[in-house]
């Protein structure tokens, strides 16, 4: 049975691993893809939760806020991955807002529980974050600055939801003659 105290149990003991390997700093920003549906062990998109979101919204931003890291909510393919970030964090990277609200089944259920949860919630379409966590096999990547290198948490999955993480690197530039 998923209760709320095992998703928020397990997805700490995920997210403090990631943030281990991650190495990030302040205002460093985390990207989080996330399925509700997949949770509960239904396909992605099909059985979102909004109840699922808010625990998930509301254990991240616990998890992250300690550490001076801004979240960023991806959702879904209706609104072209687009995320969700607090207006001053949108501002202060440069990233363009865009117009659209996160729908339960347009968005998804944690991009939702994040516009309601953030202060001043805006939506960008693209982003570069130093880490993230994917979970749902919700897809991350482009929006997680190259070179990306995955991190494999010892817990595998959240409820039913299969769950990967990266974190970034910087490049390796250079010739025989570089030093690293």
């Amino acid at each position: 049975m998923i209760t709320k105290e095992t998703i928020q149990t397990t997805l700490k003991e995920i997210v403090s691993e990631v943030l281990a390997a991650a190495n990030l700093k302040k205002d460093d920003i985390f990207v989080l893809g996330c399925s509700t549906s997949e949770i509960q062990g239904d396909q992605i998109g099909k059985n979102s939760s909004p109840e699922i979101g808010q625990w998930i919204i509301e254990t991240m931003r616990s998890e992250l806020a300690p550490y001076h890291i801004h979240l960023a909510v991806q959702g879904c393919e209706h609104i072209n991955r687009a995320l969700v970030m607090e207006r001053q964090v949108a501002m202060a990277n440069g990233f363009e807002i865009v117009n659209v609200v996160p729908q339960y089944h347009a968005g998804g259920a944690c991009s939702v529980a994040a516009f309601e949860q953030f202060d001043d919630p805006v939506e960008v379409e693209h982003i570069t974050a130093q880490a993230g966590l994917d979970i749902g096999d919700t897809s991350i990547g482009m929006h997680v600055k190259h070179v990306q290198v995955p991190v494999r948490p010892q817990q595998k999955s959240l409820g039913n939801a299969h769950v990967t993480a990266l974190r970034s690197r910087p490049k390796y530039i250079g010739g025989p003659r570089a030093g690293y």
